[in-house]
């Protein structure tokens, strides 16, 4: 009776079918026909670009290719290739001819004769092109040297005009302006403190700078150091000498002190050292005031901000100078100086006499004690005997 009221237990399996449209078989279908496309797509642009002769010779390749290889023939194109029936070129439709059986036909030089008269003419108008191509090659380097000039001198006179409009805005150069001139000479630009009558720059006779000289210099020193250009230094005194003249210091001395006090001045001021290219003593023979050679404005210090050419003039110089320095066979010559004398020990004791001279040397002039020494002598350099330098004089103006 239990077997009997137990229900029977079913179970339902779903069959899912393709899914028709919503399956992915025809995205197979359609890479297939994309890839069709594209090699199809491929073929009809390689026919497109190639030539009407590798179009015929590919077609001839394909309809005997074993038998146009093995023999040659029409269709296969003429190459160099030693392979009869081979090569690259397929515009050819005659066959291959190997390397080995080709002759090429050898053509005999053919040499040129000139005469001499048409090979001078020749050789004439070379060297006349070759000198109007130098012609223009120095003219441009010209026109490039004048234009560099140009803009130098410009900014030159910016340089001039910043140093003007500082004087004038400095209350410590104001009172100054009278004695700082500027103007513009072939060598650059040229910046001179001149003394005046009751404020001279330097001490009577001295190179000692008076304090406000310090303070132009070192005002100057920071603002020319902005600059590129070089500097040259150069002193002037008037035409007023040192008692007892005679004694070796003179105005050159005096300038010469003044000038190089004046580049320490300037280099405190934020100067470079290196800036500074020349610095000269020039004395009283270029006077500012020609006209009163002791006026005061003829005691000056110059400053020249150099251009370029004056700057290359200058170091040409002291090249020209190191040159002849170097090659002068009287400075180059070594200096001779007297052997020591011998030993009695190393004296022979049965010496060799020496060959009679028909000269007769001329008599030596008495020594005297009075007489100073003989001046020592280097090269070409005479310098003074030691322990008779004269004092230092006392100048009684400038």
């Amino acid at each position: 009776m239990a077997d009997s009221n137990q229900q029977p237990i079913v179970i339902k399996r779903i069959k899912k079918g393709g899914g028709g449209a919503h399956g992915g078989a025809w995205k197979i279908a359609y890479a297939d026909f994309v890839t069709a496309m594209m090699a199809f797509f491929l073929l009809m642009w390689l026919l497109g670009s190639t030539a009407a002769g590798d179009l015929k010779g590919i077609a001839d390749y394909f309809q005997s290719p074993l038998k146009l290889s093995l023999n040659g023939g029409r269709g296969t194109g003429a190459s160099s290739s030693p392979i009869e029936g081979g090569g690259t070129d397929l515009t050819k439709t005659v066959g291959d001819t190997a390397r080995s059986d080709f002759k090429e036909k050898r053509m005999m030089s053919k040499v040129i004769v000139t005469p001499p008269e048409q090979q001078q003419k020749e050789n004439t108008k070379f060297e006349k092109d070759q000198g109007q191509n130098k012609g223009v090659a120095e003219q441009n380097h010209e026109n490039d040297k004048r234009e560099g000039e140009k803009a130098e001198r410009g900014r030159l006179q910016e340089l001039k005009g910043r140093i003007e409009a500082m004087i004038e805005a400095s209350s410590d150069l104001r009172q100054f302006k009278k004695q700082l001139l500027l103007d513009m000479t072939p060598d650059g630009l040229r910046v001179q403190i001149i003394d005046e009558q009751n404020r001279p720059m330097f001490d009577n006779a001295s190179a000692d700078l008076k304090p406000y000289s310090r303070v132009i210099l070192r005002t100057l020193g920071q603002e020319l150091n902005r600059f590129g250009s070089r500097l040259s230094i150069s002193g002037h005194t008037d035409a007023a000498q040192y008692v007892g003249n005679a004694a070796g210091f003179s105005n050159w001395e005096l300038s010469a002190n003044r000038a190089n006090a004046c580049r320490r001045e300037l280099i405190v001021g934020g100067l470079d050292k290196d800036k500074v290219l020349r610095v000269l003593g020039q004395a009283s023979i270029l006077p500012l005031d020609k006209s009163d050679p002791f006026s005061a404005a003829n005691r000056r210090i110059s400053i020249v901000v150099l251009n370029r050419r004056a700057e290359e003039n200058i170091l040409r110089e002291g090249q020209q100078i190191d040159e002849i320095g170097i090659t002068d066979p009287i400075l180059s010559a070594p200096i001779r100086r007297p052997l020591p004398s011998p030993s009695p020990s190393s004296v022979p004791s049965s010496p060799v006499p020496a060959p009679r001279s028909s000269v007769t040397p001329a008599p030596q002039p008495a020594s005297s004690a009075s007489q100073p020494p003989p001046p020592q002598t280097v090269g070409r350099i005479i310098l003074p005997p030691i322990g008779n330098l004269p004092p230092k004089p006392v100048r009684s103006s400038n």
